[in-house]
């Protein structure tokens, strides 16, 4: 008898978003921008967003999503993986500390860095380590605070992004099951490295002294030419990872697409086929966070209950890289929990106590 290979299950969901709430009137004020709430919402379809205080890390949003995520699942990780542009600290990675907030030992742990795509990613990766054996339960968490690398100046970017995190733990089980993922699709092009991207910091551009302008130490994207280049890579990743899968478009239930710009969901949504009452998301509410974008999404429109486990599921992101993925799977079965984010003081790696708050759940949209 042929033995079938083990594929992977979200068998949990988690999310944290941090409790400041703010407004697009709240940003224009902030950056003294020339811009208004109507103008941010017909060009992006963003009311609000959240935005971390000092003392929370994207390691603190990435633990409260996580721990939201095994209670879920009421499993423990053998594997954690942080999606994310923003990490705590240049070096070491923020894995492995959110692995040992976690009480998980010595687990493997590492950061992966795809901007926008790192979720899909993510996934993709672990969705192998699970099918080649290497791990049973591994555990993928987006996590970002761009509010920590947004110039408040510049328009292009002070009125989209937001913080936040998602996580979602898998197990190793069977394609007929809800929450299997059925195919994945992935890829890049550096030649376009240069549209979505901070300059200074790295190796290129050390700047230790500050040297170089103001510009240069924010995130920059050239918004026309993303646009273009999101829609396209999208759409064929969307529809690479369905003929893989063998699906017809017309068989997705539930379309979910990396949170960036109604008008970008929109446009790939409609040139792959996928009917609006099957277009779901949480854009209006917590702007574009990133890696974190699918797992909040993901989590807040299985918290409303807007899908029915074992619907046929597609994901798909554009980020920095250029990157850009692509997930099919069948809806989750899983329950999604949600956390606050347990702020840490600068002198202690323990988590300080604080008031533990009921989240308030932002509601899901679908475009129709």
């Amino acid at each position: 008898m042929t033995r079938v290979s083990p594929t992977a299950v979200i068998d949990g969901i988690g999310s944290c978003l941090p409790p400041r709430v703010l407004t697009n009137e709240d940003v224009r004020r902030r950056g003294v921008l020339d811009t208004t709430d109507e103008w941010i919402r017909t060009r992006t379809g963003i009311a609000r967003r959240r935005a971390a205080e000092d003392d929370i890390s994207t390691g603190d949003l990435a633990v409260a999503a996580a721990r939201a995520a095994q209670e879920s699942a009421e499993a423990r990780a053998d594997l954690v993986l942080v999606a994310t542009t923003t990490p705590d600290r240049r070096c070491p990675a923020t894995a492995p500390e959110v692995a040992q907030r976690l009480g998980l030992g010595t687990v493997p742990a590492f950061d992966l860095a795809a901007v926008c795509s790192g979720f899909l990613y993510g996934l993709t990766v672990a969705t192998a380590l699970i099918r080649t054996g290497v791990c049973t339960r591994p555990l993928v968490i987006g996590a970002e605070t761009y509010s920590r690398i947004i110039d408040p100046l510049d328009r292009d970017t002070a009125v989209i992004f937001g913080d936040g995190a998602g996580a979602a733990l898998l197990r190793a089980g069977d394609r007929a099951e809800p929450g299997a993922i059925t195919g994945t699709d992935w890829g890049s092009d550096g030649t376009g490295s240069d549209l979505i991207s901070i300059a200074a910091g790295g190796a290129r551009l050390p700047d230790p002294a500050r040297r170089l302008c103001r510009e240069d130490h924010y995130f920059r994207m050239r918004g026309r030419e993303v646009y273009g280049q999101a829609v396209r890579r999208m759409t064929a990743s969307s529809l690479a990872v369905l003929d893989k899968t063998g699906w017809p478009p017309a068989a997705v239930g539930a379309f979910i697409g990396h949170q960036a710009n109604q008008r970008i969901l929109d446009s790939v949504a409609d040139r792959i086929g996928i009917a609006p009452r099957c277009r779901f998301g949480n854009l209006r509410d917590v702007g574009n966070t990133a890696a974190a974008s699918i797992p909040l999404a993901l989590a807040d429109t299985a918290a409303h209950r807007r899908v029915r486990p074992g619907t046929r599921t597609l994901l798909t992101a554009f980020g920095g890289g250029l990157t850009w993925a692509s997930v099919a799977l069948t809806w989750p079965a899983a329950g999604p929990r949600a956390h606050p984010p347990e702020p840490r003081s600068t002198n202690s790696t323990k988590p300080r106590h604080t008031h533990r708050r009921t989240p308030s759940w932002t509601l899901s949209t679908t475009t129709s």
